[in-house]
């Protein structure tokens, strides 16, 4: 029916944390929801019954959408072994273990088919949360791009573009991403989102005024530093550490998390933007 794609101007921006707030939220107001990621690198996984593994992220994810634990929400998942290597993992199962070259070739095979197990997941919901990976702005990626801009191109979908204040030099990152992109992509993105804010709002209002006078792009909402007793998108062991979570203790964060956001997001404008 409709998506929305989550961007970020640096990793750690939080998109995964704000597609799991949007899933809970669309979920709770009587949408048929599922998150998506065509392609994630993380030594965190979560192994469904059918033996495949997918990323812990999409995981929390499609428990936050409450949707189908399914193998499609996150066709590529890279384990990374070495500094220049990773176990290439598609729709769940191993594939090799690849240096970074080698997987940029083999990638450029998978357009086709992350367009259709994409396609067929859209098919079956009523809003699909898509998240990116880093950030759009990797301009020496961009050709074959299945993650970022190229997945928005896929799914033809409007993107939000999410930074972390925390980190200094938001505005920068903000203005830098939008316009290093080609045209057909900056028009794609119709809001930014700045998270992890530490104090009083106010003090933003002038920098907000410029960046949206300066992009032509509105700020949708200003989030606040939160803690979540969540799983981290990454982790050290390499294994299914998000079995030995409590399920209805991980279930009550992503609520709270979900009302967070509807109180500091515009849900009325990001609703317009995605046509519902």
């Amino acid at each position: 029916m409709t998506s929305l794609m989550i961007y970020g101007t640096t990793s750690s921006a939080g998109k995964s944390l704000i597609a799991t707030g949007l899933c809970r939220i669309f979920s709770n107001k009587g949408y048929k929801t599922t998150p998506f990621k065509s392609q994630n690198m993380s030594r965190y996984y979560y192994t469904l019954e059918n033996g495949k593994i997918i990323s812990s992220a999409q995981y929390i994810q499609a428990l936050a959408a409450r949707s189908m634990l399914d193998n499609r929400i996150n066709p590529l998942l890279l384990v990374p072994k070495t500094d220049i290597g990773s176990a290439v993992y598609f729709m769940g199962e191993k594939v090799s273990d690849m240096a970074a070259k080698d997987y940029f070739a083999y990638k450029k095979e998978l357009k086709e088919e992350i367009s259709k197990i994409y396609h067929s997941l859209k098919n079956e919901y009523d809003v699909v949360i898509i998240e990116g990976a880093g950030s759009p702005a990797e301009i020496n990626l961009m050709e074959n791009d299945i993650v970022n801009t190229g997945m928005a191109n896929i799914a033809n979908t409007n993107c939000l573009l999410v930074v972390d204040i925390d980190r200094g030099g938001a505005f920068a990152h903000l203005y830098g991403t939008v316009m290093i992109l080609p045209e057909e992509d900056r028009n794609r993105i119709k809001g930014f989102i700045i998270n992890k804010f530490r104090g009083d709002a106010s003090f933003l209002d002038s920098g907000i005024h410029m960046i949206e006078n300066l992009t032509g792009i509105p700020v949708l909402g200003i989030v606040p530093y939160g803690h979540y007793d969540l799983p981290e998108e990454d982790s050290l062991s390499g294994e299914d550490t998000v079995k030995s979570f409590d399920i209805e203790k991980i279930d009550t964060e992503i609520e709270k998390l979900a009302e967070d956001l509807e109180k500091y997001l515009d849900m009325d404008k990001i609703l317009e933007i995605m046509n519902l």
